[in-house]
């Protein structure tokens, strides 16, 4: 289950950062990387239904970004570390079926396979304020 779980996230993540970088149509971009890539359909299906999550719930992700990481303005991070904290807060704030370390763990791991070298430790500081923000609420 975790290796169809994660494939689904990089999935999302690729998607994600695609839509973010080049504006392409979402629909599209999905379907061309579920067809690329050796995802299951079960993978795809879950990677999808990230993808919608994020983007329709955007806004609110962008704006919880935004004020637990206010050092680091949303168009000046990295477009694949903004993608890793939006894919990880939709999952913590508002889909709430996996375990919130879960998560965390998760995007920590995307971060040190696709981003910078800083790209760890910063989305394991924004989301563990996110987690505060969850445990609070």
């Amino acid at each position: 289950m975790a290796g169809r779980r994660r494939r689904a996230r990089i999935l999302a993540l690729q998607a994600l950062f695609e839509l973010d970088a080049v504006g392409h149509v979402a629909e599209d971009v999905v379907g061309r990387i579920v067809a690329e890539g050796a995802a299951s359909a079960e993978a795809a299906g879950f990677g999808r239904q990230l993808v919608e999550g994020v983007l329709s719930n955007k806004q609110k992700i962008d704006e919880t970004i935004s004020s637990l990481a206010p050092a680091w303005p949303l168009e000046q991070m990295a477009v694949v570390d903004r993608n890793i904290l939006r894919l990880a807060i939709y999952e913590i704030l508002i889909d709430n079926k996996v375990p919130m370390r879960a998560a965390i763990n998760e995007a920590v791991e995307l971060a040190k396979a696709y981003g910078g070298e800083s790209s760890p430790k910063f989305i394991n500081g924004v989301l563990a304020s996110v987690s505060a923000l969850a445990t609070a609420g």
